[in-house]
């Protein structure tokens, strides 16, 4: 395993430096789930929430999320994306111990450093925001499962989730 690379020879915290890596296509995928009750579920995909459209809604604070995510991250590079797509798929409670919703969001950029961080990102904010409009009818959902499912591009090459 390499070292960890936000730290210096020190071991003080620093930003590190990409000005020497060649700008490459990079994209990466993540996903999340956040379990609900089954009637919480219902409204969202209904579309009753007294709120509005919760998947849409969370849909434009996973993308607003991704672009900011050098904001949230300290040592994160502000990066120009070309890409960011933030989806939804509904699990119907039988398929799973109770309703649930997954997300998974795609980003990418033409730079030197990776976007794996502004995936990750996309998707905790989404399930932040789905919880933030159901809160009123379901204060016990659980934001679970959040991983890197895949990157590419840059020197380390891809990887894939087993």
């Amino acid at each position: 395993m390499n070292s960890l690379t936000h730290f210096d020879a020190q071991g003080q915290a620093h930003m590190v430096d990409v000005a020497d890596k060649p700008s490459t296509r990079r994209i990466a995928t993540a996903s999340g789930r956040i379990e609900m009750l089954p009637a919480t579920l219902a409204i969202i995909e209904s579309g009753s929430a007294r709120k509005g459209d919760v998947l849409g809604i969370a849909r434009i604070a996973g993308i607003q999320a991704a672009k900011k995510t050098s904001e949230l991250i300290p040592l994160c590079h502000p990066l120009a994306l070309t890409r960011v797509a933030v989806a939804f798929d509904a699990t119907p409670p039988g398929e799973s111990a109770s309703g649930s919703v997954r997300c998974t969001a795609t980003v990418e950029t033409v730079g030197p450093t990776g976007v794996e961080m502004e995936a990750l990102t996309a998707v905790q904010v989404a399930l932040l925001t789905i919880y933030d409009m159901c809160k009123a009818v379901d204060r016990g959902m659980t934001i679970t499962d959040v991983k890197l499912l895949e990157k590419h591009g840059g020197k380390s090459g891809s990887y894939v989730s087993r």
